[in-house]
């Protein structure tokens, strides 16, 4: 046990041993001085952010809209398939609880009943009132006939017999005509009473039809081809158990994943600085070795409270302009937003810019000057240098032991351009006090 110890022992020795080799050939000078190049390429001030995946397009599956003409107002999901099914047009989704909407079923079924035996009963009312109405027109013909006949025999009767025989026979006429015009009427009064009963007949029929229609719409299908993602709810996600209301039923989505697009949120600091039509560069923490690129379509005007953030943040949408099918919606995506981009310019780290009198940023070259330069754009590691450096010049990274008292070497380029009463402005995006904090961050962690 104790060899054992030994050996570890050794062994972690012999790794310090050679990790103070690597770093002290590698990048020091001087003692623990770090010493960096100054490089020319180019360079990009970009924002990074973490997003999340969304169909561009996705289509809802509804439950039944029609349920609220029921007056059902709450939907209770009996069954549902898991969240990330890939399913085919027409296949199952879910099943909703149908035990309110079938005892309006019900309801109507009796109603139906009723109205069938109504219509039934009015059909025979009416064809009794019209039969006998048709017996009354014959019987009234007949007589009709009777009194004509009379009047005709009686031609060589009495005056006053042939008279009694015109008016019986008149008069046989008149209720004959009177009959014919009461069964006009009769029949166009039936006739409505048919049409009435048969029309609210139909209807409860319709009715009955439409119920058991909308039933089958509680067994909810795929509208096409997708993967079904569950839908945010005012409990959470609407999922088996869930309830959804017949106002807005939807149960759950079938994203387009051929078109993506990532949703992140931008600090209310730098939002400003991203505009409609920048490029991005993405990763999806699931896949690493896999990049894409982007393009910001859309950039909230108003910011919003994240949960578990006490900064405000502005919705960015960036559509994606691949399509990869190992992409899916909530995939957590690294966005680069590329606010500017220069070719072939000088650059330095942050950390070997020095400030004098709030208005001369120097750097300590490798060969014991201090050297004024004039910065440019910076981003968060690197600054532009405009003037006083060249490529490939040695410099410190944290101050030199040789450094006090040392006076700048000052560009002439900038004589009468200082302004001792103003901050240092690195840049839009850098500010003096941020570049004094990085530098002595870095020089912290170098001493530690």
């Amino acid at each position: 046990m104790q060899k054992k110890n030994i050996y570890i022992l050794i062994g972690i020795v012999a790794s310090i041993a050679l990790l103070f080799y690597l770093f002290s050939s590698g990048g020091v000078e001087d003692g623990f001085d770090i010493i960096a190049k100054v490089k020319k390429g180019d360079f990009r001030v970009e924002i990074t952010t973490s997003g999340e995946l969304q169909a561009l397009n996705s289509v809802e599956i509804l439950g039944p809209v029609e349920a609220r003409r029921y007056r059902v107002g709450n939907m209770t999901i009996e069954s549902m398939v898991d969240e990330g099914t890939v399913v085919k047009q027409g296949e199952f989704i879910a099943s909703l609880d149908k035990t309110e909407l079938f005892g309006r079923l019900e309801d109507k079924r009796i109603e139906l009943e009723q109205d069938k035996a109504l219509y039934e009963q009015t059909q025979l009312d009416t064809s009794l009132v019209l039969r006998q109405e048709r017996d009354n027109l014959i019987n009234l013909e007949y007589e009709v006939g009777a009194m004509k006949l009379v009047l005709e025999q009686s031609e060589f009767e009495p005056p006053a017999i042939i008279k009694q025989n015109e008016y019986a026979y008149e008069k046989a006429k008149r209720d004959f005509e009177q009959a014919k015009e009461r069964y006009r009427i009769k029949t166009l009064q039936e006739r409505a009473r048919m049409v009435e009963v048969g029309a609210r007949l139909r209807e409860v029929q319709n009715e009955v039809s439409q119920i058991q229609a909308v039933l089958e719409k509680f067994t909810v299908t795929a509208p096409q081809n997708g993967m079904v993602i569950y839908v945010q709810g005012r409990g959470g996600k609407v999922k088996e158990g869930s309830q959804i209301s017949s106002w807005n039923p939807v149960v759950a989505t079938l994203p387009d994943l051929s078109s993506m697009q990532s949703v992140t949120y931008v600090n209310e600091v730098d939002i400003r600085k991203v505009k409609v039509g920048q490029k991005v560069e993405l990763g999806l923490d699931a896949f690493p070795e896999k990049k894409y690129t982007g393009e910001v379509i859309k950039v909230a005007n108003v910011g919003q409270q994240r949960p578990n953030s006490d900064a405000k943040v502005f919705e960015v949408i960036v559509k994606v302009n691949e399509s990869d099918p190992s992409m899916r919606p909530s995939m957590t995506t690294s966005n680069s937003t590329v606010i500017e981009q220069l070719e072939n310019v000088i650059y330095i780290p942050l950390e070997a810019i020095n400030v004098q009198s709030d208005s001369i940023n120097y750097v300590y070259l490798s060969n014991r000057k201090k050297q004024e330069v004039k910065l440019g754009l910076a981003n968060t590691n690197d600054v532009v240098i405009e003037l006083g450096l060249s490529e490939g010049q040695n410099l410190y990274l944290s101050t030199p032991d040789w450094s006090e008292n040392m006076a700048i070497n000052l560009l002439d380029e900038l004589n009468g351009k200082r302004n001792p009463d103003l901050s240092l402005s690195v840049s839009e995006n850098t500010t003096e006090p941020e570049v004094r904090n990085t530098r002595r961050g870095r020089s912290t962690q170098d001493n530690d």
